[in-house]
């Protein structure tokens, strides 16, 4: 007798999408077959409050598709890349994923066909003023006659929505915290490493924000160098968080100062600055 199995690749997809965006109708890569909208949902609530609402997925495969729905906890990491998992315990104070139910929990979506999943929000009565996140995850999976089809690879989607709740009226606290200069690997076709700015925002507060503004950098002769602008990043509550600038000039060794202005939401423009420098590069070794 020969036994049959399937080796599930899986792929999460669409999550800084998940963050950024607005609830813009944008698939999960079409390729592979999986829409979300909204991928972003934010909502005032008091505490002991219920909301429920729907998130639509589509199928742009060429076959019917399983789909599994999941609450998961979300966080971004110090490269700014989010980490949506069933469980992060480091989370669990700031986390609406207790609150959290998906209907249905499993079901399959025809070639070309739509689903409303409906979710569910119950915040306790107990729930303190703050900020709270969460996401709804989906899930790909074979449908039942694939599952019995035999020994095969087959690729797993998982599309996310990020969820924010916001309790009571908390205030936005918190600003510029520090500012970096960092080398990165050369780029291809490249002997030289190159250099990526990074400033750190801190939030003091309970309400998560998400900041606007420009980074430039400016040489010793105070000419600006490059601008960039500010990703449109979630700075959760009660933590710090790294935004990355990838440098486009060239830095020759010498003094420079990175200099921000930031709106983290309450309308006033902050502004700060630190001078660095960039070393002459060591010399590569000589062979004998």
């Amino acid at each position: 007798m020969s036994k049959h199995r399937a080796v599930l690749l899986f792929r999460t997809v669409v999550v800084l999408l998940a963050l950024w965006t607005l609830g813009t109708a944008v698939p999960a890569q079409a390729q592979l077959g999986l829409g979300l909208v909204p991928m972003r949902v934010e909502l005032h609530m008091a505490a002991g409050q219920e909301y429920s609402g729907t998130l639509k997925l589509s199928n742009q495969s060429n076959a019917k598709t399983r789909i599994r729905a999941e609450v998961l906890d979300f966080d971004l990491d110090d490269k700014t890349t989010p980490q949506f998992e069933r469980d992060l315990p480091q989370e669990a104070s700031y986390s609406c994923k207790k609150w959290l139910s998906l209907n249905p929990m499993e079901t399959e979506i025809a070639n070309g066909g739509f689903l409303d999943a409906r979710y569910t929000l119950r915040a306790p009565a107990d729930t303190k003023q703050g900020s709270y996140n969460c996401a709804a995850g989906f899930t790909t999976l074979p449908a039942a006659e694939q599952a019995t089809a035999g020994m095969g690879m087959r690729m797993a989607v998982r599309v996310v929505a990020a969820i924010y709740v916001v309790i009571g009226s908390p205030a936005v606290r918190g600003g510029l915290k520090e500012f970096k200069l960092e080398t990165t690997p050369p780029a291809k076709d490249s002997k030289e490493a190159g250099w990526q700015a990074v400033v750190v925002l801190e939030n003091q507060g309970l309400m998560y924000f998400r900041p606007t503004g420009k980074l430039e950098v400016v040489n010793d002769r105070n000419q600006i160098v490059e601008t960039e602008d500010f990703a449109s990043l979630p700075v959760l509550r009660q933590r710090s968080q790294r935004f990355i600038f990838p440098l486009k000039a060239h830095l020759d060794p010498g003094h420079y100062k990175l200099r921000a202005r930031i709106d983290i939401g309450t309308g006033e423009i902050q502004q700060g600055s630190a001078d660095v420098t960039v070393d002459q590069p060591t010399p590569a070794p000589v062979a004998h």
